[in-house]
């Protein structure tokens, strides 16, 4: 049930890109909540996983799978419609294929992304529940707001420069955690490039 969950998310996804490029006003003005509910799911399925104890390394590679590609495509298109610099999602590309190179090693020893984490400081920036929220939130609210920041610039609202300020602010603020999240995972990796010994040795 939490993998169709998570699955779900792609058709609701194309739908709001669709609505993004192809949409009024009116309809970028809604794409804003839907965004939202599209990133509440990511929540619902690992409640419904833990719930239903149907945590599993699958589950772990097909929810991270889906929130990178959710977010890369985020990234991408809000740059292709000139809301942000594309330097953004050259750093979010980066940053996600090297993570998720290093990450798919660990996975094929039958480790989590989260299991991976050995120091405690790593574990507190990469899993802990603050963090992964505090991140969540963070790129939820600047996705927001450079939805609303598109309908605004299509209805020349009177706002649109302040609420594009604060997108973009959040927009980096966002790319900053990203990095900082990513750093930990290939920190501890360097074993892994030693000869081909494992962190363990």
């Amino acid at each position: 049930m939490a993998n169709l969950i998570t699955l779900l998310r792609f058709p609701l996804f194309f739908l709001y890109l669709a609505g993004l490029y192809f949409g009024t006003a009116t309809v970028q003005l809604w794409c804003a909540p839907f965004i939202a509910v599209i990133f509440f799911l990511d929540t619902v399925d690992g409640y419904v996983a833990r719930r239903r104890g149907e945590v599993s390394l699958l589950g772990s590679a097909i929810d991270i799978a889906t929130d990178r590609t959710l977010e890369v495509v985020l990234w991408v298109v809000f740059a292709d419609l000139r809301l942000l610099p594309i330097l953004l999602p050259l750093i979010a590309i980066v940053r996600g294929t090297t993570v998720d190179a290093v990450r798919a090693v660990g996975m094929s020893r039958g480790e989590t992304a989260f299991e991976q984490m050995r120091h405690p400081f790593n574990r507190f920036l990469v899993s802990s529940r603050f963090m992964r929220e505090v991140y969540g939130i963070t790129k939820g609210v600047a996705f927001f707001l450079l939805t609303l920041d598109l309908w605004a610039r299509t209805g020349a609202q009177p706002f649109a420069g302040t609420l594009h300020t604060a997108a973009l602010l959040l927009a980096w603020l966002a790319i900053a955690l990203n990095v900082l999240r990513g750093l930990p995972v290939l920190i501890e990796a360097v074993p892994l490039f030693r000869a081909g010994r494992s962190p363990e040795n």
